[in-house]
């Protein structure tokens, strides 16, 4: 009997011990390594704009010369996403496809949707927990508060009208071009946002509609929104 009664205390001690260590990688490591990634992501797209500023003596093409803008690739990153009412200091990389992968690095682009200032819903998911934890605090967004992003050449800046909302993952229709609960009516120029519900789980998801308010080239600095 004793013999059974420390086997089964021993391993009650390694289940702990086991679920304390998947506990500190899920709060801890895997934020670090992401929250090292999405910089790793930032640091590249900011070098690669800074390598594609335009030559101010350089003649001005002609209109209809201008080329199609580029396709996002996926798994890379395109923009740079701003939610002052998540913190002056957030900011979050939005990368193309939302594979497992890709939100591991940043935020994700559903492929097929409008893209970042498009006509259409330019439609992102993040995780909630985990991975760094981009959308921790989503539940505190509210109507009016900016979203703001930028491709290197443009400041978007887009204004939630409704959220968070509630609803299953099956829920499709949250990210179509006119999103039917959203309480858009017609087509424009729109931003979804998605992650999951609960805060530790997946049964749900939580979403927010935006409209796009305002864009302005980089060069006339940062937006309103950003400025403190």
């Amino acid at each position: 009997m004793r013999v059974i009664v420390r086997t089964f205390s021993e391993l009650c001690v390694t289940v702990g011990a086991v679920i304390v260590l998947f506990v500190v990688y899920a709060l801890f490591w895997t934020g670090v390594r992401a929250d090292s990634a999405m910089d790793d992501q930032i640091h590249d797209l900011r070098d690669q704009w800074a390598r594609q500023e335009p030559d101010p003596t350089a003649a001005a093409p002609a209109p209809s010369a201008t080329p199609p803008p580029t396709p996002y690739r996926d798994g890379r990153p395109f923009a740079i996403m701003y939610i002052p009412r998540l913190g002056f200091t957030w900011n979050k990389p939005v990368l193309e496809g939302t594979s497992t992968a890709t939100l591991k690095k940043g935020l994700g682009h559903y492929a097929g949707t409008a893209r970042l200032g498009g006509t259409g819903n330019f439609s992102v998911a993040g995780h909630r927990r985990t991975y760094g934890d981009p959308f921790k605090d989503f539940p505190r967004l509210r109507r009016g508060d900016a979203v703001v992003l930028t491709d290197g050449t443009t400041w978007f800046t887009y204004r939630i009208d409704k959220g968070p909302y509630k609803t299953v993952p099956s829920d499709i229709e949250v990210i179509d071009a006119v999103p039917r609960k959203s309480g858009y009516t017609r087509p424009g120029r729109y931003l979804t946002l998605t992650t999951c519900d609960p805060e530790w789980g997946h049964s749900h998801r939580l979403i927010v509609w935006a409209h796009l308010d305002s864009t302005q080239p980089v060069e006339a600095g940062q937006p309103k929104a950003l400025r403190r």
